[in-house]
């Protein structure tokens, strides 16, 4: 007879694994063959018919058998048995024969008999046990004994954690996971204040065995791993197994991969599929989902059911449901409600939100209140509130202070702070901080930023050879190229500016084009220019009807030229009318010459 030998273990973690697909006759079968067994007196017998019956829930007809054969020095018997009073209720009594099991040398019983007294509060007796359950191999020892360690922040918590999930404990893969991407994390902060690189490189390698663990969790099943795995994927841009993987967590409940699942969607222009796992995430109370979902209907003009959702999100905990109801309700302009929504979310703690209603106070002539809500956004780390913190002061014409939060708010990243900053540096006569101000903004697409940075290496090129026939092609200076960037843009000037460069290459059509462009945009240099290019092509009428547009926009140069073309045209009266508006627009030399064609004009009216 194999006596305290382990011939059926049933406690895993206090509950017992229904297996899917049984086969009742052969279980049948077997049942009565062990207990014909055990009838005649074999002990194994007792102690598998005892298992057979407790996995079953017959706790009644177990009882005896397993009692019997613990009376014959079956272990595992003894074990079953502490777990059938477990049952029952009698922890005390399950914990005596957990022991004698577990001197024995049953690793299960150590392990019950651990958590039992880790259960009562007595750790050091926990973690004898679960120490002794985890040196057998036990898997479930294992987890246990590193979760007891993990809470009292034991360095060997991660080493009982790998051992677990090295023998398939999914929770301890999963766990063992998260632990890396922490410490990943923590390496990459680390990282970022220290300027070195090993400790991205040891994070890059943290990331990647926390891929391998979430990986085996989630193919055994584990929801939250899924949805982690499929984060990863996602940031790698690795988008169908991503969708893969939240899948597979959203059908196993988990409300955070469904709504992934639905941003992912999204992205992929399926907004219908979009709203289907949102609706489903969003309903097992993910208040982001609420918020895409509200969203959603925002942007197809369903303002009810957008901020009926956006409520929901509110009611889940998700801030930014508040927010949104307040940027929905400002579109409407329902400002008194904006207000009230932003209000709550900014108290909450949310950023935007305290920008937001800074804003509002602002342009409702609230400055005062304004101005700490500005603070708070900032200091929370809102861009956008240093930069409107840098406008109020500027307002006030408190530059210095305006200056501080422009450079705070530039530091960040924000362009047009960048902007103001280059204009101050440049007003001060710093014209290399300018430059590097200049140079970010018009980095970050800001066409004003490229035009002034254009503008100052403008100013230090040196003077052009003169062109000579044969000669090769004009190659581009990079303050051409930020003219061009800001004339791509749209900026006016700029356009003008390149329009010049190309007309000073002889490059007419070029130059034709731009000044088009600025002329139709507003810009009178445009119009005057283009009015130059076109009388000097021969097209003097059309020529006429662009400086037309300058001068009645304040260009007064155009004016003259108009009063000379009516004045050879021998349309007199129409010429001093143009005389007159040169005279009135200047500059000087203009207002002189126009004020002679005038008084010319007007003698030749008189004669």
């Amino acid at each position: 007879m194999d006596v305290m030998g382990d011939k059926a273990t049933l406690l895993e973690t206090g509950r017992f694994v229904q297996p899917s697909d049984r086969d009742e006759t052969g279980e049948a079968v077997e049942e009565a063959r062990q207990r014909l067994a055990a009838e005649a007196g074999d002990v194994e017998a007792m102690s598998v018919l005892g298992a057979m019956l407790l996995r079953r829930g017959d706790l009644d007809g177990a009882e005896p058998q397993l009692r019997a054969a613990t009376a014959a020095g079956d272990r595992a018997a003894a074990n079953n048995l502490g777990v059938l009073l477990h049952q029952r209720g009698y922890a005390d009594d399950a914990a005596g024969w957990w022991r004698i099991a577990a001197v024995a040398g049953s690793a299960p019983a150590a392990h019950a008999l651990g958590r039992h007294h880790r259960e009562r509060g007595d750790e050091p007796a926990a973690e004898y046990w679960l120490r002794q359950s985890a040196e057998q191999g036990h898997v479930l020892g294992a987890y246990a004994l590193a979760d007891l360690l993990e809470h009292r922040g034991d360095a060997a918590t991660g080493q009982w954690m790998r051992v677990a999930a090295e023998r398939g404990h999914r929770e301890a893969a999963y766990r063992l996971a998260r632990a890396l991407d922490r410490k990943a994390a923590e390496g990459l902060e680390g990282a970022g204040a220290d300027g070195g690189a090993s400790g991205g490189g040891a994070s890059d390698g943290g990331v990647g065995e926390a891929e391998q663990w979430y990986r085996q969790a989630a193919a055994r099943g584990h929801q939250r791993a899924a949805l982690h795995l499929g984060a990863i994927l996602e940031k790698r841009g690795e988008l169908k197994e991503a969708g893969r993987w939240y899948l597979t967590s959203a059908k196993d409940g988990e409300a955070r991969a469904a709504c992934a699942l639905g941003f992912l969607l999204r992205d992929a222009g399926d907004s219908e599929s979009a709203a289907v796992w949102w609706l489903r995430a969003a309903q097992d109370g993910d208040g982001n989902a609420a918020n895409a979902l509200g969203a959603l209907h925002a942007e197809r003009g369903e303002t009810q059911t957008a901020e009926r959702w956006y409520r929901a999100a509110m009611d889940a905990g998700d801030v930014n449901g508040a927010y949104n109801l307040g940027l929905l309700c400002a579109e409407q302009s329902r400002t008194a409600q904006a207000e009230q929504w932003y209000r709550r979310a900014a108290y909450a703690g949310h950023r935007e939100a305290a920008n937001a209603l800074a804003v509002l106070l602002l342009q409702g002539g609230d400055a005062a209140g304004a101005e700490p809500w500005f603070s708070k956004a900032s200091d929370a780390g809102s861009v956008d509130a240093a930069f409107n913190l840098g406008i109020l002061y500027a307002g006030r014409g408190q530059d210095a202070g305006a200056l501080r939060w422009y450079e705070r708010a530039a530091g960040a990243g924000h362009t047009e702070a960048a902007l103001q900053v280059g204009i101050v540096r440049l007003r001060d006569g710093d014209e290399r901080e300018a430059e590097r101000y200049l140079r970010c903004a018009a980095g970050g697409g800001s066409p004003e930023a490229a035009y002034r940075l254009a503008s100052v290496l403008d100013a230090r090129r040196p003077q052009a050879p003169a062109h000579e026939l044969g000669e090769i092609a004009h190659e581009k200076t990079e303050c051409e190229e930020w003219y061009e960037r800001a004339a791509s843009q749209g900026h006016r000037r700029a356009q003008v500016r390149v329009g010049m460069l190309a007309s000073a290459r002889g490059d007419v059509v070029e130059a034709a084009r731009w000044y088009r462009a600025a002329a139709e945009a507003g810009s009178r240099n445009g119009a005057f220019n283009l009015g130059l290019l076109l009388a000097r092509e021969g097209s003097e009428p059309e020529a006429a009807v662009w400086w037309a547009r300058a001068a009645e926009a304040g260009h007064g140069r155009a004016a003259l030229r108009l009063a000379l073309v009516y004045a050879r045209r021998g349309e007199l009266a129409e010429g001093q009318r143009w005389a007159d508006l040169a005279v009135s627009l200047g500059p000087g030399e203009v207002a002189e010459r126009a004020a002679r064609l005038r008084d010319a004009l007007r003698e030749e009216l008189s004669a």
